[in-house]
């Protein structure tokens, strides 16, 4: 077993025969979106404290978890490499079928349990233990890209996710935290509907001392998380080892973390938030977003614009002019979106997304788990198809809520996203050939219980132009208290 955690991480996590987690992510951010978006997965974009009872162990300190468990599986039509029973001989993965992806699946636990302090003065304490296990179940070959192991070592690991202090006014006006923690932003986030959730290290200021306005400026040093890292996920490593840019620059350029400020005026029909990210020899992320939320007789609404500029900067910029010949991160994405949902249970989610024509998009997309874009998939967004850049891309998404019918907390939905890429940069890893589009269809069943009981199940097929068919299921759940 991989092992990156401390002996007190240890007995967190083995102390009860009930293994668990947090039970929710801070977000830095002053209001819920209360429309039908995103994807609909076991925890709210905004990662709330839903459920927050826990076990008072005495004094004001509480024991709360998270019991997660899935079966994932992604066919990209492209076996892993393996022996052919019958001749013996090496039946290599094809490295131009899908970018060489193989196909993927998978059984795994992934049990968190946090430890609480009560408030000393307006200071409080946390500290969580994660792991992810198949307890050895799993053929390896086939847990290239589950996205729960390191996709090299695919082995069982533990690691200690949180440890910090907060601070907090008693009028809530000023809040300041420090240490590890899952956090919530636009583009540095935990991302919490895989089977872990991303944590973060660094610090940050909160200021709400005016009315409907929160400013806040932090810094983030380290993170983890399998998915969104580009380093080894299940360790911590600085955000620029973690970024997604040029490997060989990385290992010339030094440690580095990111720099952010946002500026929020929210009330009850306006939200408008803008956000910095700053990364010295690496590149900077602005991002701003408004939102014009309403209400008829029967249902309510959100109007939505957005917009997210990435451009590289000192050493990063020069090393990909200089050495890299003239490539460069410099492009912007353009988005709007509809979004309603009827008292009748049924709600809709539109949206499209606009990319520019400049460079970088494999380099900054998803990376440190931000994906606020408006026109994504429920599992496969921009990874398999050659380029986004100079593309266009459109959601549908239908669902419709049960609540209404008596079965609190289960929704379904189906989305349809189309990637209009560019043929002169999307290019088939397959045959060289441009690629015209990318089509995904996806389905979705999700069950939240007060009990603390959830499950999301998703399902969703993509057609890749000049690619064979992939597709990808995703059945996670489990219990929080």
């Amino acid at each position: 077993m991989k092992i990156s955690y401390s002996k007190l991480t240890v007995a967190l996590l083995f102390a009860s025969s009930v293994s668990s987690a947090l039970f929710a992510s801070e977000a830095i951010d002053s209001k819920k979106n209360d429309t039908v978006d995103e994807d609909h997965a076991y925890e709210t974009v905004t990662h709330e404290n839903e459920k927050s009872d826990g076990y008072d162990i005495g004094g004001g300190w509480k024991i709360t978890g998270d019991l997660r468990a899935g079966y994932l599986n992604y066919d990209y039509s492209n076996p892993p490499s393996h022996i052919d029973p019958g001749s013996g001989k090496i039946i290599p993965v094809n490295p131009d079928t899908n970018k060489g992806h193989a196909d993927s699946r998978g059984v795994y636990l992934v049990p968190k349990i946090s430890l609480s302090s009560p408030n000393y003065n307006g200071f409080t304490f946390k500290i969580t233990g994660a792991g992810a296990t198949d307890f050895g179940i799993n053929d390896e070959l086939y847990e290239q890209r589950t996205f729960v192991f390191d996709s090299v070592e695919r082995k069982s690991f533990a690691i200690l996710q949180e440890a910090y202090i907060a601070y907090a006014t008693a009028d809530g006006a000023h809040k300041l935290l420090a240490g590890a923690k899952e956090i919530v932003t636009p583009m540095v986030d935990a991302d919490d509907w895989y089977m872990q959730a991303d944590s973060f290290q660094g610090a940050y200021y909160m200021n709400k001392s005016f009315e409907n306005i929160m400013m806040a400026g932090g810094y983030f040093y380290k993170m983890a998380g399998v998915w969104d890292s580009g380093a080894n996920g299940t360790e911590w490593h600085t955000m620029s080892d973690a970024s997604f840019v040029n490997g060989a620059y990385k290992k010339i350029a030094g440690d580095e973390g990111v720099w952010t400020g946002v500026f929020q005026y929210s009330d009850d029909t306006h939200n408008l938030q803008i956000w910095d990210y700053y990364m010295n020899d690496y590149y900077n992320t602005f991002f701003a977003q408004y939102d014009y939320t309403g209400k008829g007789e029967s249902f309510k609404y959100d109007l939505g614009a957005q917009l997210i500029d990435f451009q590289g900067v000192g050493g990063l910029k020069d090393y990909y002019n200089n050495v890299l010949g003239g490539r460069a991160i410099d492009y912007s994405i353009y988005s709007i979106r509809a979004n309603a949902s009827h008292d009748n249970g049924f709600d809709i989610a539109l949206g499209a997304s606009f990319y520019t024509d400049g460079d970088g998009t494999g380099d900054t997309l998803g990376a440190w788990g931000g994906y606020p874009y408006f026109a994504n998939g429920m599992i496969f967004h921009f990874f398999e198809a050659g380029s986004l850049r100079n593309a266009n891309t459109y959601k549908a998404q239908l669902g419709y809520d049960f609540g209404k019918q008596g079965f609190d907390g289960l929704w379904v939905g189906a989305r349809y996203t189309y990637f209009d890429l560019n043929p002169q940069y999307s290019k088939s890893s397959l045959n060289g050939l441009g690629q015209e589009y990318q089509k995904l269809y996806g389905l979705r069943i999700s069950y939240n219980n007060p009990n603390g009981v959830y499950f999301t199940g998703t399902y969703e097929y993509c057609d890749l132009d000049q690619q064979p068919d992939i597709s990808a299921l995703r059945l996670i759940g489990g219990y929080k208290f």
